[in-house]
C-alpha cells in the first residue's frame, strides 16, 4: 500500500491524501460502505460503485461463519467472489467479540451514552451471570457461533489467517474493544491485551507475506509491552502492482480515558504497521477528545481509520481532527428502516405526512432515487414492505454520506472546509 498526503487543513490535523492499492485508488478522505457478508445490503456491486464507492469493507467474523474463508480462498478471494473490483477493506473480527461478549444483550454499540455506573449491572467479572456468547482469554476468544451454536477459537494468528485468505487490500490486526462504561482496572488489562494481539497479528502478518525481517518473540506470543521496531512502510514511490500485499493497520483502543488512549497510541507508533484504526465503543461527548488525542500521537504519514463512525457531524469532526477512513453501517441499516438523509436533517418516511408529498426526498440531490422518485412512492414501497423500497433508501443514503466526503475533501483543497462544515451543520442540526 503507498499513501501520500497532497494537502493539509490549515490550523487542524485534518488532511487530503491518495491510498494506492493493488485494486485501485483511494482518495482520502472517504467513507467506507460496509458489506458485512461480500456484499452491501439490496444493492449490486455496479449500483454501489455508481455512487462514486472506491472501497468496501467486509466482515471477518461473518465470513469465517458463513460461507468460510477457505471457500472464499478458493474461488480466488473477496473480490472475484463477490465481483468487485475495486479496494476491500475487512475487519479483524474483535467488535464481533465485543457484539456477543461484554455488549451481549446491552444497549451497548459503537455509540454509547455515559450512565451512572452505581446503575450497571456488575457482571462484568461474573460469568455466572453474563448470558454472553463469547469469553475472552489471553491468548484468544471462545465464542459460540450465532447460526449453529457451534464452538470456535480466534487468536491474532487466525484472525490473520482468515484476512489473508479472504485477500483484501487492507486488513487489520485482531483486538479487544471495550465499553466506556467499563471498569478502569478491565479498560487497563484489555489493553495490554490489544497491544500483545497487535504484536502476534504482525508476526502473523509479515509470515505470511514473505517478509523475512519478522521475528518471532518467545514461542507465538509476543510479550505484553514489547514493540517491534521494524522501520516505517511509507515510500517515496508507489511500487508496481505485482509488489503488493495486504496493507496490515494496528487498532487504538483504550476507552474514554485519556493516558490510556495516548499509551496505545504511542505503543503501536513503534511498530512496523500501514495504518492504524481508532477502534472502541464511544461516548458521543468523548470521540472528537479521543481522536484527536491518537491523532497527535500516530505517525503522520501513514492513513488512520476511524472504526464504525460515520453520521454526517462526525465526519466533520473526524476529518478535522485527521481521520481518512470512515466505516459505518448506520447510511444502509437506517435506510432500511425507513430513516433517509437530508441537507436539512434525517427524516423517517413512514411518517403519514409523507404519503402524499410528490417532491424529491432531498432538493438538489442527484442520486438515482431522488431524481426519479417522490416520498410518496418511496413511503408506498416501506409501508407495503416491497423489496424495492430497501434499494431505493440505501441509494439514496449512500449517495448522501458518500458524496458528503467527497464535498469535504474538495472544501480542504479550496481552502473553504471551515466554511463548508458551518453551512452544512447549521442545516442539517438545526
Amino acid at each position: 500500500m503507498y499513501f501520500k498526503i497532497e494537502k493539509k487543513l490549515k490550523n487542524s490535523l485534518g488532511r487530503v491524501g491518495t491510498i494506492i492499492t493493488a485494486h485501485g485508488i483511494i482518495e482520502t478522505p472517504a467513507f467506507v460502505p460496509v458489506g458485512t457478508k461480500a456484499s452491501v445490503k439490496s444493492l449490486t456491486p455496479e449500483q454501489v460503485t455508481g455512487l462514486g464507492t472506491e472501497v468496501v469493507l467486509a466482515n471477518t467474523y461473518h465470513l469465517y461463519l458463513q460461507p468460510g474463508d477457505e471457500l472464499i480462498a478458493s474461488a480466488g478471494g473477496l473480490h472475484k467472489f463477490m465481483h468487485w473490483n475495486n479496494p476491500i477493506i475487512t475487519d479483524s473480527g474483535g467488535f464481533q467479540v465485543f457484539s456477543l461478549g461484554a455488549a451481549y444483550g446491552k444497549e451497548i454499540s459503537k455509540i454509547t451514552k455515559i450512565i451512572d455506573p452505581s446503575l450497571l449491572i456488575p457482571e462484568r467479572f461474573d460469568d455466572s451471570n453474563a448470558p454472553r456468547l463469547a469469553k475472552i482469554g489471553q491468548d484468544g476468544v471462545s465464542f459460540k457461533s450465532h447460526l449453529d451454536g457451534s464452538i470456535h477459537y480466534i487468536t491474532p494468528e487466525k484472525s490473520i489467517q482468515i484476512q489473508h485468505n479472504l485477500g483484501a487490500d487492507i486488513i487489520f490486526a485482531f483486538d479487544e474493544c471495550t465499553s466506556p462504561t467499563e471498569d478502569p482496572r478491565y479498560q487497563e488489562e484489555a489493553l495490554e491485551r490489544t497491544h500483545n494481539w497487535a504484536g502476534r497479528s504482525l508476526v502473523e502478518h509479515k509470515r505470511l507475506t514473505g517478509d523475512k525481517n519478522y521475528s518471532v518473540l518467545g514461542s507465538l506470543s509476543v510479550p505484553v509491552g514489547t514493540a517491534l521496531p521494524l522501520g516505517s512502510s511509507a515510500c517515496e514511490t508507489p511500487p508496481n502492482k505485482e509488489f503488493f500485499s495486504p496493507a496490515l493497520f494496528g487498532i487504538v483502543q483504550g476507552g474514554r480515558d485519556e493516558n490510556l488512549r495516548k499509551k496505545s497510541a504511542e505503543f503501536l507508533s513503534k511498530m512496523d504497521f500501514d495504518g492504524y484504526g481508532i477502534g472502541g465503543s464511544f461516548a458521543k461527548e468523548d470521540m472528537s477528545t479521543a481522536v484527536k488525542w491518537v491523532n497527535e500521537i500516530l505517525p503522520e504519514e501513514k492513513p488512520r481509520h476511524l472504526l464504525g463512525i460515520g453520521e454526517p457531524e462526525d465526519l466533520f469532526m473526524g476529518i478535522e481532527n485527521g481521520v481518512d477512513l470512515f466505516d459505518c453501517v448506520a447510511p444502509t441499516r437506517n435506510a432500511r428502516n425507513g430513516t433517509l438523509y437530508t441537507k436539512d436533517g434525517k427524516i423517517n418516511i413512514m411518517n403519514a405526512k409523507y404519503k402524499n408529498n410528490f417532491n424529491a426526498i432531498d432538493e438538489g440531490c442527484l442520486c438515482y432515487s431522488c431524481k426519479n422518485y417522490t416520498f410518496a412512492y418511496l413511503a408506498h414501497l416501506f409501508h407495503g414492505k416491497e423489496m424495492l423500497a430497501g434499494t431505493l433508501a440505501t441509494t439514496h443514503n449512500l449517495y448522501f454520506i458518500i458524496n458528503l466526503v467527497k464535498k469535504i475533501r474538495q472544501s480542504i483543497l479550496d481552502d473553504k472546509f471551515f466554511e463548508l462544515k458551518e453551512e452544512f451543520l447549521q442545516k442539517y442540526l438545526k
